[in-house]
């Protein structure tokens, strides 16, 4: 078994992104619960500052992964062996062609109104043997909540993809956990709205180069904030290092 990289306090599972894909495939079929998060360098942040989400990543989830050039960095620059990044967008992509082959039934909750319908049909137009079990967005109030848990529960989805944002997504996932029944649970962010076309995910080079974080400041620049976790983040490593 490989071991656990423990990044400024949270563990990452050093999975490659065929080995993430077959685990949870697999444990899906097999009806085994599944709380995924893909963690960047931003979240590793998030957890620095919000003790009860570190809590939530420390005791709840059951498969962190390396969503991030930085994460990938930070692990090896600690000693520890991440074979590459497991980018959320590209996981959930994969699960979706899964579920697809295997007829697993799919929940699309989360992103603006509109959004979540318009992926998911992007995403039988890609993959057409893909079954969406229902659509819902990401708002309403509290008092909505057992209802939507209700919603996700009757449509017999089998993987549930929240786009809340974090950490709103994973404290949503995790306050529910024992009322949900989809067995793969997993926020991801915008990933709707890249979907469904509406935001421009970076080109394949600046990807590979690890600039995809230049592309989306240069496209997005009200982005400039949540970059300042990303040198912050870089020194806490380093500090941690030594």
């Amino acid at each position: 078994m490989k071991e656990i990289a423990t990044i400024l306090g949270v563990p990452v599972n050093p999975y490659t992104m065929d080995e993430a894909v077959e685990k949870l495939t697999k444990d899906t079929l097999a009806k085994k619960t599944n709380f995924v998060v893909t963690a960047n360098a931003e979240i590793i942040m998030m957890a620095q500052q919000d003790a009860d989400y570190k809590k939530l990543l420390l005791e709840k989830t059951d498969m962190i992964l390396p969503d991030g050039a930085g994460t990938v960095w930070a692990g090896n620059y600690l000693g520890y062996t991440i074979p590459e990044r497991v980018a959320g967008y590209d996981l959930y992509l994969r699960l979706l062609e899964e579920a697809s082959k295997k007829e697993i039934p799919v929940f699309f909750f989360g992103g603006k109104p509109g959004i979540a319908e318009e992926a998911a049909a992007e995403g039988k137009r890609r993959w057409p043997g893909l079954k969406v079990a229902g659509c819902r967005n990401g708002y309403f109030s509290a008092e909505e909540e057992p209802d939507i848990i209700e919603e996700i529960n009757r449509s017999g989805a089998a993987m549930l993809f929240a786009a809340l944002g974090a950490p709103k997504q994973e404290k949503w996932l995790c306050k529910y956990s024992d009322l949900l029944k989809p067995c793969l649970r997993m926020g991801i962010g915008g990933s709707f709205d890249v979907l469904a076309g509406k935001v421009q995910r970076a080109p394949k080079w600046m990807q590979d180069a690890k600039l995809e974080w230049f592309y989306r400041l240069v496209k997005q620049p009200s982005r400039f904030g949540r970059m300042l976790a990303l040198p912050k983040f870089v020194m806490a490593v380093r500090k941690e290092k030594k």
